[in-house]
């Protein structure tokens, strides 16, 4: 029966030290806080904003549409331009699009041709190679089963007018 008893009462004992410790411990606490004194520096107060007047109210938008308007319409004149026969055409019902909300949904063969199936605004079109679509000057090279490739016309960082081949991918059905 001691025996069992024994390490109960050695922890009651050793809790009863640290609790004559503790006493001690909360005298320096105390003594610690008292001599403590906190440095801290105060803020900068922020320096009063001064606004610039824009002087240029009257001169001519960055942004305007009718400048980008005149841009084009200046390199459509050139006679080596890529964009002089763009300009020049009929414009087709997919050209008001921007080519990101276009899905190609499927193709088909039809008189021996193959013709894509087309999804924009939830509304179907079957185009062919040489229909225009997006708003790129989009035009259709080649349809594959699973792929659209279409060349489009835009715009390089120095401003010249290049053309880039796009391709439209067959999107999966949402199950």
């Amino acid at each position: 029966m001691m025996r069992k008893c024994l390490p109960a009462i050695a922890a009651v004992a050793f809790f009863a030290g640290c609790s004559a410790n503790l006493d001690e411990l909360h005298q320096w606490v105390e003594n610690e806080r008292r001599i403590a004194k906190p440095n801290v520096t105060p803020l900068v107060p922020p320096k009063k904003f001064q606004p610039d007047a824009y002087e240029a109210q009257d001169g001519v938008d960055p942004f305007s549409t009718q400048k980008l308007t005149v841009a084009v319409r200046q390199e459509a004149v050139q006679p080596n331009s890529v964009l002089a026969a763009e300009m020049n055409r009929r414009r087709e019902p997919l050209e008001a699009f921007p080519l990101d909300s276009m899905q190609m949904v499927g193709s088909m063969a039809k008189a021996g041709r193959r013709h894509a199936i087309l999804k924009v605004d939830n509304l179907l079109y079957y185009v062919k190679v040489g229909d225009y679509i997006g708003q790129n000057f989009g035009r259709i090279l080649k349809i594959e089963e699973a792929e659209v490739a279409l060349r489009e016309i835009v715009q390089d960082a120095s401003g010249e007018w290049v053309e880039r081949v796009t391709n439209l991918s067959l999107q999966e059905a949402a199950r």
